[in-house]
């Protein structure tokens, strides 16, 4: 299977030694971040530096004109990232002899949300997740429409991942985050995240739902775990215990059709602008309720949309892969996403037989998270598992 590794710009740019180090691991393909959130990393071989802090969500390349004028628009990214950060890092990894696809982060933005509020997720009680933008008003929608296809299509790309495409929740890596107090499982998260903006409470009425009683319900639904009772079950039967039958299926009938005309509009603006032979793959999860960086998604409509998927499977496990598997055509592209950094809570050491599992569940491709930052001896076990496959 090939394999492709993660990396940021700044793990390239100004490190000479970062593209040959990358290649003797013996991947074939870098998923280099075009467009991404912001975040503090670590660079343990970097001659500059050890720790590159991106302040806020970025592009990671010059934006071009058809920003101008725009509300809603990217930001280049600042001291971290200057200039084609992107373009560069990609010239150089060429030229040790890897393809370079791009890696776009789309409905997770923490400064969309700081600077146009009204973009933002409002939860049931009120409360903005400045982080997540509404992925069902029609300005957002355009706004990440245009940037896929324009950090998507970067000049000597082969092709694409788009990440966080579809909706995101409560659950997000924050700084000194302190949201764990009470477990929520997996119906609570699903309530926490319903967004009640104005376009989605006027999308609940088309589902002949009325947006204030529903926001009541989910208040009413939860009050028992906030008390520290425990979430009415798992899985979709819990969500249906918590808030009825008819309120979450009208719930998710909205969102699901919102997350899946944004795929589709979003991978056709790629395809649009993108050489041919140019691959697309999303970031996925294989329930289309779940929220977060891999966007919940019906499988079969997706691998009908786009090349393939990038799936997660943390810990060696691939279970996810099997939803996708059974749905997919010749040719369709079911990359596993393994964390290899030990610190991180990856198996480095367990990579063949991790891959040698994804294999057997359907993966034809692996991908692995985050060689940038991965130690030495993390190197060292992906070499050792990669010629072990």
């Amino acid at each position: 299977m090939k394999a492709s590794a993660f990396l940021y710009p700044w793990d390239v740019v100004g490190d000479p030694a970062a593209p040959g180090t990358v290649a003797r691991t013996g991947v074939r393909q870098v998923t280099l971040a075009a467009a991404y959130h912001s975040t503090r990393a670590l660079t343990p071989r970097h001659p500059r530096h050890r720790i590159v802090t991106a302040e806020h969500a970025a592009v990671l390349y010059p934006p071009d004109a058809r920003w101008t004028g725009r509300a809603l628009r990217p930001r280049p990214a600042g001291a971290w990232a200057p200039g084609d950060a992107w373009g560069e890092a990609a010239g150089a990894l060429a030229d040790a002899g890897l393809e370079v696809h791009t890696w776009v982060v789309l409905a997770h933005n923490s400064r969309l949300g700081a600077e146009h509020p009204h973009t933002s997720v409002v939860n049931a009680y009120g409360d903005r997740y400045p982080w997540a933008p509404c992925v069902a008003q029609p300005a957002t929608r355009a706004l990440l429409t245009d940037l896929a296809a324009e950090a998507a299509v970067r000049p000597g790309a082969r092709g694409t991942e788009l990440e966080s495409l579809g909706w995101y929740g409560l659950a997000h890596p924050h700084a000194h985050d302190k949201t764990a107090g009470v477990g929520l499982g997996d119906a609570g998260q699903y309530l926490m995240a319903l967004c009640f903006c104005p376009d989605c409470r006027a999308g609940y009425g088309t589902q002949g739902l009325d947006a204030d009683r529903l926001a009541a319900a989910v208040r009413d639904a939860l009050g028992p775990v906030w008390r520290g009772a425990a979430p009415s079950g798992g899985g979709w039967a819990g969500v249906a215990r918590l808030l009825g039958a008819e309120a979450a299926r009208g719930t998710r009938a909205w969102r699901d059709e919102r997350a899946r005309t944004l795929q589709e509009a979003a991978v056709a603006a790629v395809r649009a602008a993108a050489p041919a032979g140019f691959q697309v793959l999303l970031h996925a999860d294989p329930v289309s309720y779940h929220c977060g960086a891999n966007a919940g998604v019906d499988p079969g409509h997706v691998l009908s949309v786009a090349d393939g998927v990038v799936v997660p499977c943390a810990g060696g496990d691939a279970g996810l892969l099997t939803p996708f598997a059974e749905r997919a055509g010749t040719g369709a592209v079911l990359a596993a996403n393994l964390t290899v950094v030990a610190g991180l809570g990856g198996r480095p050491g367990d990579l063949a037989a991790d891959a040698a599992r994804a294999r057997d569940l359907g993966a034809t491709e692996l991908r692995l998270y985050h060689l940038g930052l991965a130690s030495d001896t993390d190197l060292a076990a992906v070499r050792a598992g990669l010629a072990g496959r």
